[in-house]
């Protein structure tokens, strides 16, 4: 438990804090230009002098000391966004079509302040929370904004340990699942995950612009506004790496055809960076997600792939890992830049490796290789670079213990679900919970999360380090459109059995399961401490316009009532529920923050983790065969944004993308005149007799 989550009282919210002042786009001089009034006896002068002395006294300093010096955030990029449909609607937003503005001063405001988006809309900022937004066009990346009263702007600094992380994932955004975006998958019969649904679009030449429609609307401004406005802090996105490329030869199929990625490449990454502006926009921390890597790194749709896995397994798993360190490499350039590293504190790295299917000693060697890319980038100690987060493989925190004692700044990342335990989880909701006051709803479930979730997570954060939950949700069965038959079963015959078309149907709840569903989401929060729920959004399916996997939809549960308004109102949840939760003291050892000792790796600690590993699928004595890539080729840089509002010119520092002027390593690349077998399904095929390994 941290420090303040044992409370026997939730926190309340705190509506009767002043948000930050609304300015508008005023000068600092409008706010010091008081005219005496002459009209009135020399006495009223006097008193009008004193008073202006006195504003100007107040003023000018907040304005110097807070406004100024930090200047404030540009909108990277607008987005037309109406309030609409159950998912896509923006509550409280009522845009209004406007001129295109000419913003030529620092502006900033709270609740109930205007917010003008590139393309001339409005939109009302709804925080109660304390929170404001903040909007410079001549320094797009200041830092001053903040999403509540609790959390640090994003200049100041955050207290691993005692700043309580409350955020949301930002799936199917860039990459697109079908549970999440079901209408352009069931616009495309046959797409099970993005290679096929890329490869139909682009049969109907479609490709680029219905993702860059997708891009566009799917997450606008208006969300990420109401995200901070919700009194989340951080958000975690996910981004696939064709936002870097991706090759038009990965090898030979079985019928000895050439393969060709078919993903939409680099077109998405001007949308990332629109996103992470309105990020900074509104204060919002940001955990980037690597979701996707060549090859796929667990067999999943949201892998890139559906299917087998060819990352670190079987023939082309080492030259898949090796791309992939290429691709970690580039972003870790990106965000270790000053301009970026403020915003983005940590860096996952790969999104859940299966590690059941290719063993704890590939993994880890795997994680080991890449923290000293990261660190070989960025230096070591607080302030060089991201936090390096890595998922525990689906194996549970407890055996990680111990691992790279004395690195730089690791975390570990835990998607405890419910949902994809394999049983069926048809015990009600909207019945009275067990332990507590008897007097709410939940039956087992709120006090299963308790009891599953909080020593564990508090048990980790005292043994391992920094520990959060990049993913949970809801859901406690499988039912909703395209999770059915996720673990294996088909679309019919989910875990759950019959009766699934109430799950997918939030009108026909009853307050009492929504009173379960929220006592759930409370008790999940309270136990995982630190977390980013899954997700955001559910867009709907085209064939009802309704949302078909409710229990995932944070917006969905907040404008509905399953959701908590003030996520701090878990506090002391699972206590009230009788649960202790091995209190952790809020205290991280310093190397385990980037403090003392940190980056001083005991050698015994790394002794047994060599690279390469001996990959799964692969005989011992076939792995000085394995085909590889070769360092010879041209590095990728992603290109920082660039900025053209009227009449404004970027006096800040924009950054080019690279952030260690000293890291020259060329970029892998196939090797000329290797015959690759196919990268993304080679498990089992021959390995290559020979010229498939790198000049010595």
């Amino acid at each position: 438990m941290l420090p303040h989550s044992g409370s026997t009282d939730a926190v309340l919210p705190e509506g009767d804090i002043p948000s930050k002042e609304s300015y508008d786009g005023a000068r600092s001089a409008d706010f010091a230009s008081r005219r005496p009034f002459y009209k009135r006896a020399m006495f009223w002068l006097l008193s009008v002098a004193a008073l202006a002395v006195v504003l100007v006294a107040v003023i000018v300093p907040v304005y110097f000391t807070v406004i100024k010096p930090n200047k404030h955030n540009s909108n990277l990029s607008g987005a037309s966004s109406n309030a609409g449909s159950q998912s896509n609607g923006n509550q409280g937003a009522t845009p209004t079509s406007t001129a295109k503005p000419v913003q030529t001063a620092v502006t900033t405001g709270g609740d109930g302040s205007t917010v003008t988006m590139e393309d001339g809309t409005t939109f009302t900022y709804k925080n109660q929370f304390g929170g404001y937004w903040v909007n410079d066009p001549e320094n797009p990346f200041d830092n001053s904004a903040r999403p509540n009263s609790w959390t640090p702007a994003l200049n100041e600094t955050w207290n691993w340990g005692t700043d309580r992380i409350y955020g949301v994932n930002l799936g199917g955004l860039f990459v697109l699942e079908p549970f999440i975006v079901p209408a352009l998958y069931e616009a495309n019969p046959g797409a099970v995950d993005e290679w096929t649904l890329s490869t139909l679009l682009a049969q109907k030449g479609q490709l680029q612009s219905a993702l860059e429609d997708h891009y566009n609307t799917f997450i606008t401004e208006q969300d990420i506004a109401e995200i901070a406005g919700s009194g989340l802090n951080w958000i975690r996105l996910q981004i696939p790496f064709w936002a870097i490329d991706a090759w038009a030869d990965v090898g030979v199929d079985a019928n000895g055809q050439k393969v060709a990625e078919p993903f939409l490449a680099r077109v998405c990454w001007k949308y990332i960076l629109r996103l992470l502006g309105w990020a900074r926009k509104y204060g919002l921390r940001v955990n980037l997600d690597l979701h996707t890597i060549p090859g796929s790194q667990n067999g999943f749709n949201h892998s890139g792939k559906n299917g087998a896995i060819n990352w670190m397994n079987g023939p082309m798993g080492l030259a898949n890992a090796e791309r992939s360190l290429d691709y970690m490499r580039i972003i870790t350039e990106f965000i270790s830049q000053p301009e970026w590293k403020d915003l983005i504190p940590v860096f996952g790295l790969i999104n859940e490796p299966f590690m059941g299917k290719l063993s704890r000693p590939v993994v880890e060697s795997f994680y080991y290789k890449a923290y000293q890319m990261v660190r070989g980038v960025t230096g070591i100690g607080a302030g060089n670079g991201p936090i390096i987060s890595f998922h525990d493989g689906f194996s549970g925190p407890g055996d990680w213990a111990g691992f790279l004692t004395g690195s730089d700044r690791v975390a570990l990342d835990i998607h405890p679900y419910f949902a994809f335990n394999g049983k069926a989880n048809r015990e009600p909701l909207n019945i009275t919970a067990d332990g507590g006051d008897g007097q709410e709803m939940g039956g087992q479930w709120p006090l299963l999360a308790c009891t599953s979730w909080g020593a564990m997570m508090n048990n980790s954060r005292a043994n391992f380090g920094i520990t959060n939950a990049g993913e949970f949700s809801n859901a406690i069965n499988d039912c909703g459109l395209y999770i059915n038959g996720v673990n294996g079963d088909t679309a019919d015959d989910a875990a759950y059995g019959p009766g699934c078309a109430y799950w997918e149907d939030s009108a026909a709840w009853s307050d009492d399961t929504k009173a379960g569903l929220l006592n759930f989401a409370l008790a999940s929060m309270d136990a995982l401490g630190d977390w980013f729920f899954w997700t955001w959004k559910i867009g709907p399916s085209s064939t009802t316009n309704t949302v078909r996997a409710p229990l995932w939809s944070y917006q969905l549960g907040l404008r509905n009532g399953w959701m908590p308004k003030d996520p701090r109102t878990s506090s002391g949840k699972c206590q009230h529920f009788g649960i202790q939760m091995a209190p952790f003291n809020g205290q991280y050892q310093p190397w385990q923050i980037g403090g003392a000792g940190a980056g001083n790796i005991a050698p015994d600690a790394t002794a047994n983790l060599p690279w390469p590993p001996q990959l799964n699928n692969v005989d011992p004595g076939d792995m000085p065969r394995l085909p590889q890539y070769t360092p010879t080729g041209t590095i990728n840089t992603l290109p920082p944004p660039s900025f053209s509002t009227p009449g404004i010119t970027v006096t800040a520092a924009v950054g080019n993308g690279w952030a260690n002027p000293q890291d020259k390593t060329p970029a892998q690349t196939p090797i000329p005149g290797c015959a690759y077998p196919d990268a993304w399904d080679a498990v089992g095929a021959a390995i290559p007799a020979n010229g498939c390994q790198p000049a010595a």
